[in-house]
């Protein structure tokens, strides 16, 4: 998806004999006149030709003219900056020669106000590995910030500070319902800190919806909104926003070689973070519902079978996938012998543990699904209820 394309645009020759227009025309090509021996005419002065004057009168723009578009963008940034703070990740290096320590800055990323209790949402790279966390708001107050919880599945990450709530103005949040949906070519606005030059503005659209874009957490996130606006090292974590100054998504990777934004910028949707955020900061990690079953997420048996779709190695007792007729694997003497294969969740393929994750992603304990099973030659399928998680 990376790979960047070289095209070779031709160049154009064109001539336009009547006007005496020539683009491209070869140096050594002359004038008729000159191939045939004869003198060149003299050439007549060229006169502008203006058109008739109206009468009307033009009025000079004024030093502060602004269009409606950069008002928008203006009252935008007003909006959201205060929202937007500086995540900086620091670690303790320590002077085994003199035994002194000193905390040194070891990243930094961008972030977003959740609510007047301190929640600060950011991505969870940008605080993956931390030792120590600071927050600066926008009006430079900084704040040392704890992590209530993450979801490295999503590239999700909850912060707390201590801060008085006076001083936290939270995101604006669009309503929830379909009418507030992200549609392709509106206005998109990103605000971050960019090498650590905090609360740079950018602009673009929204180029494409529902794009699927391998995480750090060994899954696809999906649904991502693909944007132009300008994401550099540094913008990880930050808004990105529609003309309401309402929360589109969290900018959060892009593809470049260079390492500097190419036009192709990615972030988590607002529905997304919307769903998640609650979550960590009520229990302090996201909800995941499974089926009662033991599989292996890195898929060592099924690339050792050839196999598309998830093993169920084993049922665990009582479950649901028990009460279903779920089989696991089992040991018999010739060696290891295969039991149900999960090959679909409801209308959705499932060919690995990423479709497994992303077809359960969403659902509630307590929900009944069905699961589509190859059971030696034959596909079954079996209606089972969803659990949450430990």
């Amino acid at each position: 998806m990376s790979m960047i394309q070289r095209v070779v645009v031709p160049a154009v020759t064109s001539a336009v004999v009547a006007g005496a227009l020539v683009l491209g025309l070869p140096a050594r090509l002359k004038p008729a006149a000159q191939a045939q021996g004869q003198a060149p005419a003299a050439a007549a002065p060229l006169t502008p030709t203006l058109p008739p004057a109206s009468g009307e009168v033009v009025p000079s723009l004024s030093p502060g003219a602004l269009t409606e578009d950069e008002r928008n963008t203006m009252a935008v940034f007003r909006t959201a900056a205060p929202s937007t703070v500086f995540v900086t990740q620091k670690r303790v290096v320590v002077d085994y020669l003199s035994g002194a320590s000193e905390e040194t800055p070891a990243g930094s990323g961008t972030g977003f106000v959740w609510d007047d209790q301190g929640h600060i949402v950011t991505n969870f790279h940008v605080v993956q590995g931390a030792q120590v966390l600071e927050v600066m708001l926008q009006d430079q107050q900084t704040f040392e910030a704890k992590v209530v919880g993450v979801e490295p599945r999503k590239d999700i990450a909850v912060l707390k500070i201590d801060a008085p709530a006076s001083a936290l103005r939270a995101i604006k949040l669009p309503p929830a319902g379909p009418a507030t949906s992200v549609e392709v070519g509106q206005k998109a606005i990103a605000i971050g800190n960019p090498f650590g030059l905090d609360h740079t503005l950018t602009r673009g659209t929204i180029s494409a919806l529902g794009r699927k874009v391998q995480g750090i957490g060994g899954v696809t996130i999906r649904d991502m909104i693909q944007t132009d606006a300008a994401i550099n090292p540094g913008n990880s974590g930050g808004p990105l926003l529609d003309s309401a100054g309402q929360l589109i998504g969290m900018n959060t990777m892009i593809f470049s070689r260079s390492g500097s934004s190419a036009g192709i910028g990615f972030a988590v949707p607002a529905s997304t973070i919307a769903r998640i955020v609650p979550q960590i900061i009520r229990t302090g990690r996201a909800e995941q519902v499974g089926l009662g079953i033991e599989i292996d997420p890195g898929q060592r048996l099924e690339r050792r079978a050839n196999l598309a779709g998830v093993i169920v190695l084993g049922v665990t007792p009582g479950s649901p996938a028990e009460k279903a007729g779920l089989v696991g694997v089992r040991q018999t003497r010739r060696g290891i012998a295969l039991g149900d294969v999960i090959v679909g969740v409801a209308d959705r393929k499932v060919e690995s543990y990423d479709d497994l994750y992303n077809a359960l992603d969403g659902r509630k304990p307590g929900e009944k699904v069905a699961i589509n099973l190859r059971r030696g030659e034959q596909v079954v399928t079996v209606t089972t209820e969803l659990i949450g998680l430990p």
